[in-house]
């Protein structure tokens, strides 16, 4: 059984061109010769691809090949060709090049009217699908990926994800405006007369590690947060703090893309390092900052560690501290500092003086220091834990340990063995974050419009009439039962 596949063109002037695309000889008794295989379907899109586009750059040069001024034909100079990288293969392009007219004054006596249609020799929707997998996964399995079932060139490496890559984050960061040290823009007047504003935005920042490729640095820290607001979708935020000039800038960016204005809550959680805090700090008005339970509960939980083992060589005095430390987390817990600070204050004064032939009574002595000045330092931001857990607000970034180890852990640690320069990594979050929360494709069809899908099939007329008629029916019978009520005796 024989196919012909058969491509029609019809060129702006009105003259239409025939081409066969593909022959295709199938048999029908044999389960794996029914349908296109994959090989064949990567011929026949390839195939396709090479007579689209040639006839598109053909147009567009012929539409070109005139003086926009006195309508003169140019000159022509000669021709190149080019490699053209899209979803569907690479394609090779005739290029003419052209003398400007000598009605214009320019500086170039030639030009080559491809060069302002396709700057980078790379599709869109290439780039795209590039950065989104080389986001996901290691560039080496993105290009096994792409080349199982798409018809790309042999010629795309990991090396070429990993430059394509690059050029988006960059890109992504020229368009960042300049920093600033407050974002608040408003004053209280101005902010009592905005409108009612959404529900508040929770925002959970914490830090993790990755490899580093620098001589003499093991590893660096990168910077990872989320946005959950009430009833919009979240947000990630990543970034290298040593290396990015603008992160107050970019929180605030993520913010305003979800909606944020100044008189809404913004409840920062962080895990009280300065670094963390800086970001967040002089961001939004109506801002709460509110230290994470979890580093809290998980430093009383390595002292209580170390108290069961005091308590085998000096029970008494073990027990006291392990009473002492028991109440410190109760007074922290409900949000009393005033006893909770003095608790730990004791602590610190009987661990220096108990006698012990414990081994790590140093270690809990040094642990328990640590502690006293971790709260002191961060006393500003414990509330009443017990009283938010009532009302059903958050009291720990549990959500932000889970988008490190998404965003890092997932990408740029753990069975990732690659080692990370802080500019690589810094671009790498950019792009891997807005795949996460789905919003890279929304930036490049900001970037390139033609790329946004429009509905094929727009509702009928029917169907909106129809769903009017409904909602005035509806709308009618709950005016209709709110009347009874109204009249109703008692």
């Amino acid at each position: 059984m024989k196919m012909h596949i058969n491509l029609q063109i019809t060129d702006p002037d009105g003259v239409v061109h025939d081409c066969q695309v593909a022959v295709l000889d199938k048999a029908y008794s044999n389960l794996g010769e029914i349908g296109l295989s994959i090989s064949e379907s990567k011929d026949l899109l390839l195939a396709l691809q090479k007579e689209i586009i040639s006839a598109q750059s053909q147009a567009y040069c012929v539409s070109h090949s005139s003086c926009p001024c006195c309508d003169r034909k140019l000159r022509r100079k000669g021709h190149k060709t080019i490699r053209y990288r899209t979803v569907f293969g690479d394609i090779s392009i005739h290029s003419p090049r052209f003398y400007h007219c000598t009605c214009q004054d320019k500086i170039a006596q030639t030009f080559s009217p491809l060069t302002s249609l396709l700057p980078d020799h790379v599709s869109p929707e290439m780039l795209w699908l590039e950065t989104k997998w080389a986001s996901l996964v290691s560039y080496g399995a993105s290009v096994n990926l792409l080349k199982d079932v798409l018809p790309i060139d042999k010629q795309l490496t990991a090396e070429t994800m990993r430059r394509h890559l690059g050029r988006v984050g960059k890109r992504l960061e020229k368009e960042l405006a300049d920093e600033r040290y407050s974002f608040v823009e408003t004053s209280v007047y101005e902010r009592e007369r905005l409108p009612i504003p959404d529900g508040p935005i929770t925002v959970g920042i914490d830090g993790g590690y990755v490899r580093s490729r620098e001589k003499g640095q093991s590893l660096f820290e990168v910077t990872v947060g989320k946005s959950i607001p009430t009833d919009r979708p979240d947000r990630y935020l990543g970034l290298v703090q040593s290396h990015d000039e603008k992160p107050k800038r970019r929180l605030h960016d993520i913010l305003k893309d979800q909606g944020w204005q100044e008189n809404q809550k913004v409840t920062f959680m962080t895990d009280g390092g300065d670094s963390v805090i800086n970001i967040a700090r002089d961001m939004a008005p109506a801002a709460e900052h509110i230290l994470d339970w979890f580093p809290i509960t998980m430093r009383i939980t390595v002292m209580g560690q170390y108290i069961k083992g005091l308590i085998h060589h000096n029970p008494d005095e073990g027990e006291d501290v392990a009473r002492m430390l028991r109440q410190i987390k109760g007074y922290l817990w409900n949000g009393n500092l005033h006893d909770g600070q003095q608790v730990i204050d004791d602590l610190v004064m009987d661990l220096d003086e108990v006698e012990t032939e414990y081994a790590s009574i140093k270690a809990l002595q040094k642990a328990a220091g640590e502690f006293q000045t971790y709260i002191a330092n961060s006393a500003w931001m414990i509330p009443n834990y017990a009283e938010r857990r009532r009302y059903g607000e958050r009291v720990s970034t549990g959500f932000v340990e889970s988008t490190v180890n998404t965003v890092v852990g997932k990408r740029f640690c753990k069975r990732q063995q690659m080692r990370w320069s802080k500019a690589g990594a810094h671009l790498m979050l950019q792009t891997r974050t807005r795949t996460l929360d789905g919003t890279l494709r929304d930036k490049f069809e900001q970037w390139y419009p033609r790329m946004k899908v429009t509905p094929k099939h727009p509702p009928r007329l029917s169907v909106i009439v129809s769903f009017m008629v409904s909602r005035i029916c509806h709308f009618a019978r709950v005016f209709f039962l709110s009347c009874l009520n109204s009249v109703a005796p008692g």
